[in-house]
């Protein structure tokens, strides 16, 4: 993992009243808090926006990554609001990738007034859980990152996302494994979980579809070291290809141990695989291995290696997987609690009145992404990307069409 500088960062343990804890789960840990920016000068009003993903654990990355992208779009407009009467800080919340702690974390914002928008969570399963609790009160929540296509599909008006869904990665992960890559047999594997199995579940159906062979489909656990037993069965089966759907670190296991094994196909997954911990795990054997991702390549422009140099000086920290990401969400939550404020007569406004600001978001040219929400809350310009693992760096393939 990378190390992230902290950007004023406090940690405090608290203890959850009985309902919070009856929603986070016995031993769930406390939620950790980040502050931004201090309390609010005098004369002027306080708000917050709260970024949420995992920021401890294996999958930190993802969230981390996405907090720096929102805090560098927040610092940038600090002096915006301002002018408008307003201090806003960011609150950083860590949810561990967990559904459980997903609801704990939207339990405590949800009861901080002023909380006016969520860039997050990053996974699917927290998104989910913690997607509940926010559109009971009318809590923005605008993700960088969850993909599974079940977030959107559930009628919540609070929710929404910048990234592209799974049905689209899966699919269009699948028509570029038979047409670019000839796959015409595949094994497909997932992690039982909301977000691997959702994608797998997306792959295979478009193999279906498409009449590329699906020789087996099955679910390993998360955590475990030894997939001998999956593997054998692939091994017999002899696909062109195996498909995952789930995280680098069972992703990285999977490679190694295939390529041990003898296997010699392609071996594909979705964005869940974009992290050099990967390389790491699977070594050698993650070579060639190909992977679909939501975010495109940051320095395929010259504004881009600016973006990323600027952001690297000011910041003192790498981009990561989901930098740019947290940064246009973030920027979309700005542009919606910026139109609120106007509309409400430069008044702090409602939880409500940003969500509606934040929903009629229509053609916003972020940095890296345009976006404009249809009725479910998914972002109309959203694409997919391709890219490989070359010996020790990844290589961008172009977009997924």
């Amino acid at each position: 993992m990378k190390k992230q500088k902290k950007i004023a960062f406090l940690t405090t343990m608290f203890a959850l009243g009985s309902a919070l804890a009856g929603c986070a789960g016995g031993g769930q840990p406390a939620a950790q808090q980040s502050g931004d920016g201090g309390s609010a000068a005098s004369g002027s009003q306080k708000l917050v926006i709260a970024t949420v993903g995992p920021m401890s654990g294996q999958y930190s990355e993802y969230g981390s990554t996405a907090k720096d992208g929102a805090a560098y779009a927040l610092k940038q407009k600090l002096e915006d609001f301002k002018k408008l009467g307003f201090e806003v800080e960011l609150l950083a919340q860590d949810d561990q990738a967990d559904p459980k702690q997903g609801v704990a974390v939207a339990e405590m914002l949800i009861s901080n007034p002023d909380v006016v928008g969520v860039v997050g969570h990053s996974t699917t399963g927290a998104s989910i859980t913690a997607s509940v609790k926010y559109d009971q009160e009318k809590l923005v929540m605008v993700s960088p990152s969850a993909t599974g296509s079940n977030l959107t599909e559930e009628g919540k008006k609070s929710v929404h996302r910048i990234c592209a869904r799974d049905d689209q990665q899966g699919s269009k992960a699948a028509i570029y494994a038979k047409n670019q890559l000839g796959v015409k047999t595949a094994y497909v594997v997932h992690d039982k979980q909301a977000y691997g199995q959702g994608l797998a579940d997306e792959v295979k159906k478009q193999f279906e579809k498409d009449g590329v062979q699906v020789v087996g489909y099955e679910g390993v656990t998360a955590g475990e070291k030894d997939y001998s037993a999956v593997i054998n069965q692939i091994i017999a089966a002899n696909p062109d290809m195996i498909y995952f759907g789930g995280y680098y670190a069972e992703a990285g296991i999977l490679v190694k141990q295939a390529r041990e094994k003898g296997f010699k196909g392609v071996f594909m997954g979705g964005d869940g695989f974009d992290s050099a911990d990967l390389l790491k795990i699977a070594g050698p054997a993650a070579d060639g291995v190909v992977f679909t991702s939501t975010v495109g390549d940051l320095n395929a422009t010259e504004e881009g290696k600016k973006w990323i140099a600027d952001f690297e000086q000011a910041t003192g920290n790498k981009v990561g997987i989901f930098t740019s990401f947290g940064y246009d969400a973030m920027n979309v939550v700005l542009k919606g609690l910026e139109e609120a404020i106007k509309a409400n007569g430069g008044k702090k406004p409602t939880r409500e009145q940003v969500l509606e600001a934040v929903h009629k978001t229509k053609d916003f040219q972020g940095q890296f992404v345009k976006v404009s929400f249809n009725e479910k809350g998914d972002n109309e310009f959203a694409s997919v990307y391709v890219y490989k693992y070359d010996k020790d760096k990844k290589t961008f393939l172009g977009e997924a069409k």
